[in-house]
């Protein structure tokens, strides 16, 4: 029994992605503010290692995400799809929320990144039992030939909580100073209080849908699932595709998704070091742009099969993460680029004159903040605003050598060709996404049976997205972190894991599309 083609599905479609869309958004403000986070929960002093601490705890949020799919799917498979997700909602936005009222480091000490900690485990656990909830909803009430179309709107959930969460945290920015973003106190909070308000109407909307009509059928004749875990896990047949929908698809999509939207934003922010509401906006414009492919992805996957297109994007990221994140670098070197005729000469105070372009410099012997620096790259193609944060002083400070009198360029502004170069460019990765990600939910559907299918699926699931994909920002800033020589050294992580998943679905998936998945 499933809906006839398009009959109410569009009620469907909306009251599932509405509430999976805002659990995303509570699930990645962390994430988008994790700089800032890191600056109130932690002592001051080492930025670096705050940072680390910062999306250490961000990554803990994933971790406990495969926990979730276990508890939230032995229940969706005892007592309906409906009540576990509205159930994970109310989780999530009730943690988001807190966390939004904790106070800084400063005012209770340890206390503040415990408290953060414990709320993120909570997200962890209620977006480990909403995915698999909304993918199966939508999924049971598609008709056949439209599944991986229809499902595909639930994978745009993902990507535009992260829309709206850049967005919610731009226009906050936009109308407060630094100082006032960036209290402890201040307006980095709002999106997190918002949360409350988005999740209230979500709610309101959940209370009025329907259960699944596949399950509702299996409920109705007894045969739902009384031990979901042992039938999922315990059966060697179920259990095998649990592996190979894991290490044949999940994880390298998985690792495919947090490279291009997640780690993107992280690298321009903390490596290329791109003003904060740009970078923002140029994550904005890429993650605008790309997202209808999914549905693109979705519906050619109905025609084509699903292997295919998952993998294709998975290899085409192998290929070009490298080059791609080395353009970030070269367009943003400041040894590459030269003084524009006519800016005033920044302020210093040195016993020489400071040539701002023959870098590095040697002879400066004070020290220079926020003096602002139009430069202009050799092909004439762009410029950028710079701010030159301490140029140490040399022979003043006991131990400080020429070699540390270099300057750090921070809050890089690109002009408007540069800007839109850099949005194709992330939008060219976020293509690889949506289809590495559009078809999953469909495949990862008819892998399964209807009485354990909740279960079964969001364990890869989240296991792949939430482990392998969510570790991303981590582990690429923490190899990059220990080899300053090599800043790409990071993308090692997501590359490997991503070509280690095409070259096992290659050979062990079947891109065969499973019309009947009432069994």
């Amino acid at each position: 029994m499933v809906l006839s083609d398009g009959k109410g599905i569009g009620k469907v479609i909306f009251s599932s992605s509405l509430g999976t869309l805002i659990e995303w958004y509570d699930f990645y403000i962390f994430g988008m503010l994790a700089k800032t986070i890191s600056i109130q929960f932690f002592p001051e002093g080492n930025d670096t290692a705050a940072l680390l601490s910062t999306l250490a705890i961000f990554a803990a949020g994933f971790l406990v995400r495969p926990f979730g799919a276990l508890v939230f799917g032995r229940l969706g498979d005892m007592i309906g799809r409906k009540s576990t997700f509205l159930f994970t909602l109310v989780l999530m936005g009730g943690s988001t929320f807190l966390i939004g009222l904790i106070p800084g480091y400063r005012t209770i000490g340890i206390a503040a990144p415990l408290l953060v900690l414990l709320l993120r485990l909570i997200q962890g656990l209620a977006l480990g039992g909403e995915y698999g909830g909304a993918a199966t909803y939508v999924a049971e009430h598609s008709p056949t030939n439209r599944r991986g179309y229809y499902t595909s709107w639930i994978q745009t959930t993902a990507t535009l909580g992260l829309f709206v969460a850049l967005g919610v945290i731009m226009l906050v920015k936009s109308n407060m100073s630094d100082a006032s973003f960036t209290s402890e106190w201040g307006g980095w909070r709002y999106p997190f209080w918002i949360s409350i308000l988005l999740v209230i109407v979500s709610i309101y909307i959940r209370l009025k849908m329907s259960e699944s009509p596949l399950y509702s059928k299996l409920k109705k004749e007894g045969k739902a699932s009384l031990n979901p875990l042992k039938e999922s896990f315990g059966n060697k047949a179920n259990f095998k595709m649990v592996l190979l929908a894991l290490f044949g698809a999940v994880m390298g999509q998985g690792v495919v998704w947090y490279t291009g939207q997640f780690y993107a934003q992280s690298f321009l922010e903390n490596t290329v070091k791109i003003e904060f509401m740009q970078n923002r906006e140029i994550m904005l414009w890429g993650i605008g742009l790309a997202t209808p492919f999914f549905l693109v992805f979705g519906a050619l996957s109905d025609r084509i099969g699903r292997k295919w297109i998952m993998l294709s994007g998975m290899l085409l990221g192998v290929i070009f993460y490298r080059p791609i994140f080395n353009t970030f670098l070269k367009d943003t070197n400041i040894k590459e680029w030269k003084k524009m005729e006519g800016d005033a000469t920044p302020t210093i105070i040195s016993k020489e004159i400071l040539k701002v372009d023959s870098l590095p410099i040697d002879h400066v012997l004070a020290t220079v903040t926020h003096s602002k620096i139009k430069w202009q790259s050799q092909q004439g193609t762009g410029f950028t605003e710079t701010r030159a944060d301490t140029i140490l002083n040399v022979g003043a400070t006991p131990g400080v050598t020429k070699e540390d009198s270099k300057p750090v360029f921070t809050d890089k502004k690109l002009s408007s060709p540069m800007k839109w170069k850099f949005i194709l460019l992330v939008f060219v990765m976020i293509l690889f996404v949506t289809m590495a990600y559009a078809p999953i939910a469909a495949f990862l559907v008819e892998l399964f049976p209807t009485r354990i299918r909740y279960t079964s699926m969001s364990l890869p699931y989240h296991i792949g997205n939430g482990v392998f994909g969510g570790l991303v920002p981590f582990i690429a800033t923490l190899l990059s972190a220990s080899s300053p020589t090599d800043p790409l050294v990071g993308l090692w992580y997501p590359i490997l894991i991503a070509a280690l998943c095409v070259v096992i679905g290659t050979f062990y998936l079947t891109n065969k599309i499973d019309k009947n998945i009432n069994d």
